[in-house]
């Protein structure tokens, strides 16, 4: 009589380090994913132009790109922690210096350098890296898509919150408020305490300098592939969140209707990204990068040919809900497999900011070619043609892990 043998047990995910990472993933995602409610209520108080904005908030996402690598690298070295930690009082500090800014170049400063360094300590990068130290490969990707969904739950729920606090007490006490709430962070950040040589995966890790791990995934293919396609993610997404409502405001649409549009794409980012997460676990996760670059296009091309109502506007804010932050969980579940978790942090943050340039130029060029041309057309139409492009790019990307006969896994 033949032996039935068990089937492997599937390893459980650690609950309260994803719990409590998602929901600093929603209080990090959450103020950034408002600033488009900000814009006019500021404009019309202290005479800016839209390119003022659009250039405070590009420096804003080319400083949370910027920052990325280096909180991730400390975070690795020193841990999650401490880097969280210090992002409750960078984030807090810029959202205040903006809400009294009396100057361009003091909003620069505050909205754009400090609020942009702060989500680089509090965003994904370091959030994922340390869950990908507690959680089995397998399981990677649907641990990513949760910590991604929070984020976009950040979105929903900012959406209603920051409109609701502008209509209450101005704009400008109202980012008071959402600085306030930065100093939670460092309170859910507890169990993710820990650097790269903690936590139940650190006997999958190689012994690697930083020098070294950049000069491995620098040189080679798929990363680069995939670091030059989330560039076009950070430009399609950062143009939408910081231009959207006044676009919608541009071509008729009621105001309410810029609330419900990106609360909606925060609501469906949640169920794209949970999606996103489960398709990675069993499917090419290359192949789901092409084609939600390709449904981006498609996505946007369909908006501005067929007449814009209302209706169009919702559907347009769900289907790009479903296709906004889906391409997180399989592009960072890459770089893990490409490269294991020793350096994550730092190397996802490298990719993170190939796609924070594209928010830099997808949100300063909203608020420039506006001002020149009068229309957000010419910006929609090159963000289609970038859409693309990454499609094309991420096709060739091999998903395996980098060849290292010289290394030794580490102690």
């Amino acid at each position: 009589m033949s032996e039935t043998r068990p089937s492997p047990a599937v390893p459980s995910l650690p609950w309260l380090i994803i719990i409590a990472g998602s929901l600093i993933s929603l209080l990090s995602f959450g103020p950034r994913s408002a600033m488009g409610f900000f814009q006019l209520p500021m404009l019309a108080d202290t005479g800016w132009d839209r390119t003022t904005f659009g250039l405070a908030m590009a420096i804003q996402n080319l400083f949370w790109g910027l920052g990325q690598p280096f909180f991730g690298a400390i975070a690795d070295k020193f841990g999650t922690w401490k880097v969280l930690a210090l992002s409750a009082f960078v984030y807090s500090s810029g959202l205040f210096i903006m809400s009294v800014a009396p100057s361009p170049g003091w909003f620069y400063i505050g909205g754009g350098v400090l609020v942009g360094l702060g989500i680089a300590s509090a965003s994904f990068g370091i959030v994922l890296a340390a869950f990908a130290r507690n959680v089995a490969p397998e399981r990677r990707s649907m641990a990513f898509g949760i910590g991604t969904a929070a984020g976009s739950a950040g979105m929903f729920v900012f959406a209603p919150l920051s409109q609701g606090l502008i209509d209450a007490y101005g704009w400008q006490e109202a980012l008071i408020w959402m600085a306030a709430m930065m100093f939670i962070i460092p309170f859910l950040a507890i169990p993710l305490r820990g650097n790269s040589n903690s936590g139940s995966q650190s006997a999958l890790q190689y012994k690697q300098s930083i020098g070294e791990a950049l000069r491995e995934a620098l040189g080679h293919k798929s990363y680069l592939l995939l670091v030059s396609g989330f560039f076009v993610c950070g430009f399609q997404v950062a143009f939408i969140t910081a231009h959207f409502p006044a676009y919608l405001r541009d071509i008729g649409i009621e105001s309410s209707f810029a609330v419900l549009s990106l609360a909606l794409i925060g609501f469906f980012n949640i169920i794209g990204s949970l999606a996103s997460g489960y398709i990675g676990q069993r499917y090419s996760k290359p192949m789901a990068l092409v084609w939600i670059y390709i449904g981006r296009s498609i996505a946007v091309t369909a908006f501005l040919l067929l007449p814009q109502t209302s209706t169009s506007v919702v559907i347009f804010a769900i289907v790009m809900g479903l296709l906004w932050l889906s391409t997180v969980p399989p592009t960072n579940a890459l770089v893990a497999i490409m490269f294991g978790t020793g350096h994550l942090g730092m190397l996802g943050g490298v990719v993170f900011l190939a796609h924070q340039v594209g928010s830099f130029l997808g949100v300063w060029l909203g608020g420039y070619l506006y001002d020149i041309f009068g229309t957000y057309n010419p910006v929609w139409w090159l963000g289609v043609a970038l859409g693309i492009f990454a499609a094309i790019v991420h096709w060739p990307i091999r998903e395996q892990a980098v060849e290292r006969p010289e290394l030794a896994p580490a102690e």
